[in-house]
């Protein structure tokens, strides 16, 4: 489109003017590409996590209708196929597989619940006994969280040697040194595993619940203290209507992670037992570990994978949805 101006002074001058259309035209492809970028960027974390992953899982899954046991290692492609039978066999309660899962089950999900509210209960406390300034905060913040930012396997391999019976550091303590016990306690094998078991998860999960909650902290305005103190309120007062309410969203996140996390450890018990863990604290990661590579069954430990797998789905989902609809609940 053209139009022509008149100017008293330079004549006619003629001025071209483009359409939208004709301006935004050659500018579509590069838009696009500008657009397609970051796509492209992501596409190698994406084919990572695909190989990673998700080819894993559907292997997995294809596994669990196989009768694959060590005599078919060499070609898993010849294994016959078997159905629903493991998984038959996994839930059959009154059969020695199943009887021996539900087991597994129940002792992980007492696991899971006593470490995750300790690690919470002490993560919290001690984040919020933080938030005072004090002489050596700052190394005393450092110091909670050594038991994080340690290696997994250095960490409990410490343990492992502080829970011997003859010269561990914990009999030391408590048999010679306190006199709380008649004689030397074993700590890796009978009922005494489940309470090594726990408290070294606590002792290496609580520093990533007080990292949370410590953050959480600092978005709580100092203004709501100071006028919960003027109006007369202590520090429980102010730590169950304050602090806790506040700190509703952080916890509902923090304790869904330390439940996934829990739930599914296997270095801790792997590293602590070895490849039989104690009855006592027989793990459902350690059990199908077993029934994997210990027994050589490939297809039955698969069909527990599974069923694990979707044991978390359901509990994730339900817990969601339950706290999502509590949080609406409190903002009407």
């Amino acid at each position: 489109m053209t139009t022509t101006t008149a100017s008293p002074e330079a004549g006619d001058r003629t001025v071209r003017k483009k359409s939208p259309g004709a301006a935004r035209g050659p500018r579509r492809p590069g838009r696009i590409k500008r657009i397609g970028l970051p796509y492209l960027l992501l596409l190698p974390a994406l084919l990572l996590e695909l190989l990673v992953h998700l080819v894993p899982m559907v292997i997995g899954i294809w596994v669990s209708f196989k009768e694959l046991t060590q005599f078919y290692i060499r070609d898993w492609g010849t294994a016959p196929w078997s159905g629903i039978d493991n998984y038959k066999m996994s839930v059959d309660f009154n059969a020695p597989v199943g009887e021996a899962l539900l087991h597994s089950f129940l002792v992980t999900i007492a696991f899971t619940l006593l470490s995750v509210g300790l690690c919470w209960l002490i993560g919290t406390a001690a984040a919020v006994y933080m938030q005072d300034t004090f002489r050596g905060r700052g190394l005393l913040r450092a110091l909670f969280l050594v038991p994080y930012a340690l290696p997994v396997y250095a960490a409990v391999i410490t343990w492992v040697f502080m829970f011997q019976h003859d010269n561990g550091l914990v009999n030391h303590v408590l048999h010679d040194q306190l006199g709380l016990t008649d004689k030397p306690s074993f700590w890796l094998i009978g009922n005494n595993a489940f309470i090594a078991l726990l408290t070294v998860s606590v002792w290496k999960g609580w520093p990533f619940a007080f990292l949370i909650v410590m953050a959480g902290l600092q978005n709580i305005p100092k203004d709501l203290y100071e006028a919960a103190a003027l109006d007369g309120a202590g520090m429980w007062q102010q730590i169950r209507r304050i602090t806790l309410p506040s700190l509703r969203p952080v916890n509902q996140v923090l304790i869904l992670v330390l439940f996934l996390w829990t739930f599914n450890d296997f270095n801790t018990p792997y590293v602590l037992f070895g490849k039989s863990a104690p009855e006592a604290a027989d793990l459902i990661s350690v059990h199908i570990y077993q029934a994997s590579f210990v027994t050589w069954n490939f297809g039955a430990g698969s069909a527990m994978s599974v069923l694990l797998l979707l044991f978390l789905l359901v509990v994730t989902g339900v817990y969601l949805a339950l706290t999502s609809r509590g949080r609406k609940t409190a903002d009407v």
